[in-house]
C-alpha cells in the first residue's frame, strides 16, 4: 500500500540531500552507529544528528539505543513505498508516451 502524500513528501525531502542519501546507502549494508555514519562526512556531530533526525522523522530509518550507543537501521519497507510511487508514475508516463507515439505514427502515415 502506498504511503499517504505527507509521508511521501517527508521521504522525498529526506532523500533530497546528498549526505542523507549517503547515510541511506551505508545503512543498506546493515545497522550502523552514529559514529560509523558520521565517519565519511566532514560535518559537526550536531549536523549529523540533524540529518539522522530528518531520516528518522521520514520513516526511512529507525534507531535503537543500547547504553551510550545509538544504532540506526534502514526501514526497507519505506523505500518500497517510494519505489512503488515512482513505478506507478512511470507506468502512467509510459502509457502517455505510447499513446503519443501511436498518434505521431498515425499522423506521419497521413
Amino acid at each position: 500500500m502506498t504511503s499517504a502524500p505527507v509521508e511521501l513528501d517527508r521521504m522525498f525531502h529526506a532523500l533530497s540531500d546528498r549526505s542523507r542519501r549517503g547515510m541511506i546507502e551505508r545503512l543498506g549494508s546493515g545497522p550502523a552507529s552514529v559514529t560509523e555514519l558520521a565517519a565519511p562526512f566532514s560535518m559537526a556531530l550536531p549536523t549529523i544528528l540533524k540529518h539522522l533526525g530528518v531520516l528518522e522523522d521520514s520513516g526511512l530509518v529507525f534507531s535503537q539505543k543500547a547504553g551510550r550507543v545509538r544504532t540506526y537501521s534502514l526501514r526497507k519497507e519505506a523505500l518500497g513505498d517510494v519505489e512503488r510511487w515512482i513505478s506507478e508514475r512511470k507506468a502512467s508516463w509510459n502509457n502517455t508516451f505510447d499513446r503519443l507515439d501511436q498518434f505521431l505514427a498515425e499522423e506521419e502515415d497521413r
